[in-house]
């Protein structure tokens, strides 16, 4: 275990696997439904099947909330009482306010070494972040040297992804610049990225079969040249289309590192079932 802690939200939703492998830290986001009646943890108090099967039968849309002030004090209090320098990597600010909630609780230990980083982004674009820096402190590399690298990261990222409808991203208020579509033909289907912290448009295309063939083509011309390829598809209650993507993936950029993610509940909440994506990180 390296000494430096590496903290990350459940937003990123990074395998439980890799989690345990690196000892990350995850502060938990939270999905709320019949307005404010019941509120559940990512993935602990309600599973990510369970919750995509209810948000298909409900006519009730949930919202979501970030992990508090409070449950980034649990999760520092311990760290900081073991002398261990924390590095945490956070859902972009526009999306959540989970970077707040962990500055406001940084100041809850004057002293401490915690340093916060803002990956503009969410999803395994951000895990694929903090991944980098946690094999970075794993490997013997210094504080600043990792606080570094993942300052970096987000110039080695991205991630695009399609939905089935923009209807939870709208009604959810994170639609951000993919608002153009709105109003577009029911048949098209949104091809969106996450661009400055924010969800923007890319493209239309007319079924989601081409949709995805084109999530191929756009990764593809985005890490063309580069080394050291990573690869996640993720999905949101569609497994099998997110498994044959990244199976595609696989055989056309031969990644270091593929991985199958699930989008928690928290980021599913506001782009609905349905949605797929790749995210990639190079050179790092």
């Amino acid at each position: 275990m390296s000494k430096i802690a590496i903290i990350t939200d459940s937003t990123a939703y990074i395998p439980q696997k890799l989690v345990d492998q690196y000892d990350i830290k995850v502060a938990l986001s939270y999905s709320i439904w019949d307005g404010g009646k019941e509120m559940y943890r990512d993935g602990t108090e309600m599973s990510p099947s369970q919750f995509y099967a209810r948000l298909k039968e409900s006519a009730d849309i949930p919202s979501t909330s970030q992990a508090t002030v409070t449950d980034f004090d649990e999760i520092f209090k311990p760290l900081v009482a073991e002398g261990r320098p924390i590095l945490a990597i956070h859902v972009s600010p526009k999306l959540s306010g989970t970077l707040q909630s962990a500055t406001l609780a940084k100041e809850n230990f004057p002293g401490a070494k915690i340093e916060i980083v803002d990956s503009m982004s969410t999803s395994m674009e951000l895990g694929l972040q903090v991944l980098a820096a946690a094999r970075a402190a794993e490997a013997g590399e210094s504080f600043e040297e990792v606080v570094e690298i993942a300052r970096g990261a987000k110039n080695h990222t991205g991630i695009f992804f399609v939905v089935d409808t923009l209807e939870y991203l709208h009604r959810n208020g994170r639609i951000g610049g993919a608002k153009k579509l709105l109003g577009t033909a029911l048949s098209l289907k949104p091809l969106l990225l996450v661009e400055d912290g924010q969800v923007e448009a890319f493209e239309n295309v007319r079924t989601k079969a081409k949709a995805k063939a084109r999530l191929l083509d756009i990764v593809g011309e985005k890490i063309e040249g580069k080394q050291n390829v990573r690869i996640a598809s993720l999905h949101a209650a569609t497994e099998e289309e997110a498994l044959a993507l990244l199976r595609e993936a696989e055989e056309r950029f031969n990644p270091v590192e593929s991985i199958l993610a699930e989008v928690s509940p928290a980021v599913g909440a506001n782009v609905g079932p349905g949605t797929v994506g790749l995210a990639f990180s190079t050179d790092i």
